[in-house]
């Protein structure tokens, strides 16, 4: 998969169960459709 921003190489994370692309050029993060939001919501769980 190619970086929309700078066509560099992505690499995919994993955490809590959300895949994450981030590009290994200008490391921007990728998510998919409410995969913010699942995180978020993860964290705040993970905080309470």
């Amino acid at each position: 998969m190619q970086c929309p921003k700078c066509h560099g190489s992505m690499r995919t994370y994993e955490r809590n169960g959300v895949h994450i692309e981030q590009c290994d050029n200008c490391r921007g993060i990728f998510l998919d459709y409410g995969e913010l939001e699942t995180l978020s919501r993860m964290e705040m769980q993970y905080h309470s």
